[in-house]
């Protein structure tokens, strides 16, 4: 028989059926009317999941491209600006500023730590403000899920624009862009919108478009005007991914159906019942043991086990995918994620394979355990 396979990772995520069967659909013109009807249902349903009456850009690209237009849009060479990073995609905010110029001011944290919307107060202070502040509401790498909502707050206070990398959050986990004040919301198709990776999306506010007019930096196909101008009309600036943004409306649509609200709670029991499962088979959480921790488990890898050989057993050996550790982390940890198409059966598949694999590598954990409390804790939840 073919392998069954299972993929585990906080990205790509499992995709539907009914939205494979809607991308493998016969493609049509992208200025024709058909695809017009999907793709501004497509943009009205991005708006009610990023919570927002403003203007939600779709772009052909990773969710790092739509990451790109928000610096090419707000930053200008020389420009200050803050990047609140804890972890890899904290990381690349430095790194993607830095690129285009920017005299970037990081707020670091040790990989792991839980970033304080207070410090961002405090830097900001020190530094006699600043334009433009980057921060990462999951940060996927580590497992940490920041408190955007304060953050915002923080921002709002010091006149400064906040741009948020909700990439793997984004339909997981609350975020209010409108309510909380939120200026500028990052993501891609991939995570918890349920989407084959090729989309990235940038939700922008009116006064982070009216900051983007004035600011000096080149920019073609980034061009948030670009975008925004065509898309007033039901139309893209450039050929957009047809299959894709007819498949990712099917997907809202499934999220949307199932509602916002139900969807969150079904990822903190997710969550939940990872993290129980994990500490029973014996093992030590390096992700927050809380609620808000709900895309992605991080876990230490046990006895000075090389996280990367789980990882390939577990595939090579299994068919189960999940993420190894990334920078200094690389080999410490693996990373199982719990975001988009999962339920209460992915998870104990994620852990009864992990048990095995680790039983094949020699680790000492407690067999049979994981099952019993991820069940118990999903369903107290």
């Amino acid at each position: 028989m073919p392998e069954k396979r299972y993929l585990m990772t906080p990205g790509p995520t499992p995709v539907p059926p009914q939205v494979l069967a809607a991308i493998a659909e016969p493609m049509i013109h992208h200025r024709a009317s058909d695809f017009r009807s999907h793709y501004g249902s497509c943009l009205e349903r991005l708006k009610q999941v990023c919570r927002t009456q403003s203007d939600v850009l779709l772009f052909t690209s990773s969710g790092t491209g739509a990451w790109e237009s928000a610096v090419v849009n707000l930053c200008a060479p020389g420009q200050r600006v803050v990047a609140v990073t804890a972890g890899s995609f904290g990381d690349r905010w430095v790194k993607l500023a830095q690129a285009f110029g920017a005299d970037v001011v990081p707020l670091r944290y040790a990989w792991g730590e839980t970033p304080d919307p207070a410090d961002l107060r405090a830097k900001l202070a020190e530094i006699g403000g600043a334009p433009v502040a980057f921060v990462v509401q999951s940060e996927t790498s580590t497992g940490v899920v920041s408190d955007i909502q304060g953050f915002a707050q923080v921002a709002q206070e010091a006149g400064t624009t906040l741009v948020v990398d909700a990439v793997s959050s984004l339909g997981a986990v609350p975020l209010e862009m409108d309510a909380w004040g939120v200026d500028v919301v990052i993501s891609g198709s991939q995570k918890a919108l349920m989407t084959p990776p090729g989309l990235g999306l940038a939700a922008v506010s009116q006064r982070a478009f009216a900051q983007a007019r004035g600011v000096e930096q080149p920019r073609f196909y980034w061009d948030w005007e670009k975008t925004r101008a065509a898309q007033a009309k039901v139309d893209a600036p450039f050929t957009p991914a047809v299959s894709l943004v007819i498949g990712m409306n099917v997907a809202l649509g499934l999220i949307l159906d199932e509602g916002l609200e139900t969807v969150y709670e079904r990822h903190v029991r997710l969550g939940r019942a990872c993290r129980a499962g994990i500490k029973a088979l014996g093992l030590e959480l390096f992700s927050p043991d809380e609620d808000r921790s709900a895309v992605v488990t991080a876990v230490r890898s046990p006895g000075g086990l090389d996280s990367g050989e789980l990882v390939k057993v577990l595939r090579d050996r299994y068919g189960v995918t999940i993420a190894g550790g990334q920078g200094d982390l690389k080999g410490k940890i693996f990373r199982v994620g719990h975001i988009g198409w999962f339920d209460l059966f992915d998870i104990i598949t994620a852990l009864t394979a992990i048990e095995i694999a680790l039983v094949d590598l020699g680790a000492d954990v407690v067999r049979g355990a994981a099952v019993g409390a991820a069940v118990a804790a999903f369903q107290a939840a």
